[in-house]
């Protein structure tokens, strides 16, 4: 869930295209199927309903930033949520845009690596992406789930909490089934129901805003917890490469992609720093009063009750889009996987009348359901550590490749030379390392074991390619490039 600031915007619209006359190399960059009739067919994602799907695999909203104000006060949730999206968003939105368009097909981030470093690191970045984005996934019913027990009392905990998260999460992913196109729609009209009520609140709480509490370091003899302070911003504002998986589904993606990321990066920021402020401004309580859901109290206290039932519906909307999009880019991350020959064939398979990738879907909501019953603070921080190995990965494929082939045709790209490309590289790289210091033990041994696991899965493929127990399709330095 992210927060995207002018810089982007800056960033975004001076970024020079690649000159298409230069001299390129050709690696491959298509899923297998690009070329097929069945791929021409399809109907594609287009501009709107890409801005709205990033906005969902980034943010939903201001849903789930209180914990940042109850962490650390009210002044360092704000400076948080101006400050980071300059060190990690706008890089993340910047390497996404750049190698999403060079490399235009389903699997993202693991085509990535394996034009960087070959099928084992393809391999691990799958794993380790996939498994956080599943993770992320979980964390959405929970979330919605926290909103609403509020009006409903009997989902605080026992059976009926577990009932409503299964059945919640059941239903999300039919709808993820009846395709892409469907969902990118949906998000738009979904962004529009969930940010109203933090519209109509921040309007009615400008009168009663006292800009001195924005300054508050908050409340005196509470330490300041900055394990949930970085994990509550990491959590909102990151996974803007998780839209690459879907870059084999967008129309022109050369063009759409680094236009779709740059608006989103503004809607997002927008999102998130107005209402923070509002509420800060407007509500006098105690810090320890801003756990997750906090927003729909604030919303009763400005306005009444009226609002507080609007934006605890919001909640669940949110929940909806959030799920639906990261949902679409992990069960495409799986078929993309299979297209390129780290997956067996069969994980490619698309659903006859909706063309939608039900493999990855079924696989994706298993393990979500799997990790469901977890906390949410324990979702978010083994999320965000395991996302984190992927991403100092991705951030070292993303130089490889402009330093060992600077010759790939981009039609988008970073307008900075390989040492300053470094830099922007170094600085959230620093802040993973820091992040993944102050994370707990058991999120260090849960990591170890995934890695391995992925490591062993990589080894078990292998065989059943040398054995040809399994098919597979052909890996990339066997694809041509249209």
């Amino acid at each position: 869930m992210a927060d995207k600031k002018q810089s982007p915007n800056k960033s975004t619209n001076s970024q020079p295209l690649a000159d298409s006359s230069s001299t390129s190399q050709t690696l491959p960059t298509t899923s297998a199927t690009a070329t097929s009739s069945a791929a021409a067919s399809r109907k594609k994602l287009t501009l709107i309903p890409l801005i709205f799907l990033i906005y969902f695999e980034v943010a939903g909203g201001p849903y789930g930033e209180e914990p940042a104000v109850q962490a650390a006060g009210p002044l360092l949730a704000i400076v948080g949520f101006i400050v980071f999206p300059f060190i990690w968003s706008v890089p993340e939105a910047l390497i996404t845009a750049e190698l999403s368009t060079a490399f235009p097909g389903d699997g993202g981030f693991v085509i990535w690596a394996d034009r960087a470093f070959g099928p084992f690191w393809g391999s691990l970045m799958g794993t380790w992406k996939l498994l956080s984005g599943v993770i992320n996934i979980a964390a959405f019913p929970v979330l919605c789930i926290d909103y609403i027990k509020k009006i409903a009392p009997p989902l605080e905990s026992g059976w009926p909490r577990r009932i409503a998260v299964f059945s919640s999460t059941l239903l999300l992913a039919l709808l993820n089934y009846v395709g892409l196109t469907i969902v990118g729609y949906v998000a738009v009209v979904l962004a529009f129901l969930s940010l109203l009520p933090f519209i109509l609140m921040t309007f009615i709480a400008i009168p009663k805003i006292h800009p001195h509490r924005w300054l508050s370091l908050g409340d005196k003899g509470v330490k300041k917890d900055w394990n949930l302070y970085l994990n509550t911003l990491f959590w909102n504002l990151n996974f803007w490469d998780n839209v690459s998986t879907l870059a084999g589904e967008v129309e022109n993606p050369q063009k759409t992609f680094p236009m779709a990321l740059f608006v989103s990066v503004i809607f997002t920021c927008v999102s998130y720093l107005i209402p923070l402020l509002a509420v800060i401004g407007a509500v006098d309580v105690e810090q320890s009063a801003w756990g997750s859901g906090f927003h729909a109290q604030a919303a009763g206290i400005i306005a009444g009750k009226w609002l507080k039932i609007l934006l605890e519906i919001g909640s669940c909307l949110s929940g909806i889009g959030l799920f639906e999009a990261q949902l679409s880019s992990s069960a495409y991350q799986i078929l993309g996987m299979a297209e390129i020959g780290i997956l067996p064939k069969f994980f490619a398979t698309r659903a006859k009348w909706f063309n939608t990738p039900w493999i990855g879907i079924v696989i994706c909501t298993a393990i979500s359901l799997a990790v469901s019953y977890m906390n949410f603070t324990d979702i978010v921080a083994s999320a965000n550590f395991i996302y984190s190995l992927g991403m100092l990965l991705e951030f070292s494929a993303f130089i490889w490749l402009r330093w060992k082939h600077p010759g790939i045709k981009r039609p988008f790209q970073v307008p900075l030379r390989l040492p300053a490309l470094i830099l922007m590289c170094l600085i959230p790289s620093a802040f993973l390392v820091v992040l993944m210091v102050f994370t707990h033990k058991m999120v260090l041994v849960v990591s170890a074991v995934m890695t391995a696991a992925g490591i062993v899965w990589f080894g078990l493929m292998k065989v059943c390619k040398n054995k040809k127990i399994l098919e597979f399709n052909p890996p990339l330095d066997a694809i041509e490039e249209s």
